[in-house]
């Protein structure tokens, strides 16, 4: 995965779908969606986001997405449940020009799904964030990841992600990184913290 290709795709992370999600702990998949908007920030990497229906019952979108990725463009809906059918949005990924697609949603057999296969048989490369995107139903989750699979989108996870776009921790923005693996593996924020405090205590032995 080439960051510099890379354009995020944050589909109908809606307050109202929130209430439905039973594959993930909502708390965890709210911590992996903040933790993918602030990558995109930090590795300056464009984000999309859109909602289906925002002033129905699926509700607005989750505030912390466009708190910690200012620079994201959200794109309207005219009712359609699959994004890709609204010509706006489809415009609006083509206008970047890059080829590689992250996709998080929820949920992840509607929002995620369908578009993906659709940008998969339109030429990109696709990658579904799956502990981004949550479903009503472990059953259903399984049956999404057989689904993406088979239509050639590969299934990647939070942590998964990003360290792919991380890749060295030779770069300036080392130890903001580490912090967002705190988000993803929140045990790991406690080995950042031992070993901060180790460090302070050598200093001053």
């Amino acid at each position: 995965m080439d960051p510099s290709d890379v354009l995020i795709l944050l589909l109908d992370h809606q307050s109202g779908l929130f209430q439905t999600v039973r594959d993930i702990p909502v708390a965890d998949l709210r911590r992996n969606v903040e933790m993918i908007a602030k990558l995109a920030t930090l590795l300056d990497i464009p984000v999309i986001t859109t909602a289906s229906e925002p002033s129905g019952s699926n509700g607005p979108l989750t505030p912390e997405i466009h708190q910690h990725a200012p620079h994201a463009v959200y794109v309207p809906r005219k009712g359609e449940v699959n994004a890709w059918d609204n010509e706006d949005f489809v415009a609006q990924v083509r206008s970047h020009g890059r080829q590689t697609l992250v996709i998080a949603g929820v949920w992840t057999s509607v929002c995620v799904m369908f578009p993906a296969l659709d940008a998969r048989e339109a030429g990109f490369k696709v990658y579904a964030v799956i502990d981004a995107s949550g479903d009503p139903s472990e059953m259903a989750s399984r049956t999404s990841l057989a689904r993406f699979v088979q239509g050639g989108v590969k299934p990647t996870s939070t942590n998964a992600l990003l360290s792919e776009l991380h890749r060295t921790w030779a770069r300036p923005e080392a130890a903001d990184l580490a912090q967002l693996y705190g988000l993803v593996a929140p045990n790991y924020a406690a080995v950042i913290e031992s070993y901060q405090r180790a460090q302070e205590a050598a200093r001053t032995a």
